[in-house]
């Protein structure tokens, strides 16, 4: 099944984010086609709502100043996307736990590539398994924003 757009990138600011939401959930891989940038494709198929989202980009490398930008965007309502080098994932995971709540995570990785990999769950469950394992290159993660 493919879900193509003449209107752009699909599943960003429409309702295709609830077929990727219903395909993830039954288990169906759902594979971005290349896009503008890894934003748009991680969005297009995280399976966490795309109708408003704050694009954060790189944060800032030094512990502190990441938990006050965290800190500064906690009450957006939309999905949050970062790009990470894969390092500093760990250290994110848990500045995201401890200013943001246990929110749904994205981790995109090698997206279009041989060995996408796309991991989803909860800040807490995400940090566990990633803290056993390394991480090379960069990645995008989308956090899911604060809940009504």
């Amino acid at each position: 099944m493919a879900l193509v757009s003449d209107a752009g990138t699909p599943a960003i600011s429409d309702p295709g984010f609830k077929l990727v939401r219903e395909a993830i959930r039954e288990g169906i891989q759902v594979v971005p086609i290349p896009g503008p940038s890894a934003m748009a494709a991680a969005l297009s198929a995280g399976g966490l709502p795309t109708h408003r989202f704050l694009f954060v980009g790189f944060p800032p490398p030094k512990a502190a100043a990441l938990r006050k930008t965290l800190a500064r965007i906690e009450e957006q309502d939309g999905t949050l996307i970062f790009y990470l080098p894969g390092r500093k994932l760990v250290e994110f995971l848990a500045a995201v736990l401890e200013s943001l709540g246990d929110r749904d995570i994205v981790i995109c990785r090698e997206m279009t590539k041989i060995h996408e990999e796309f991991t989803r769950g909860k800040a807490s469950a995400v940090a566990a398994s990633a803290s056993t394992r390394e991480f090379k290159g960069e990645m995008t993660v989308l956090v899911s924003g604060k809940a009504k």
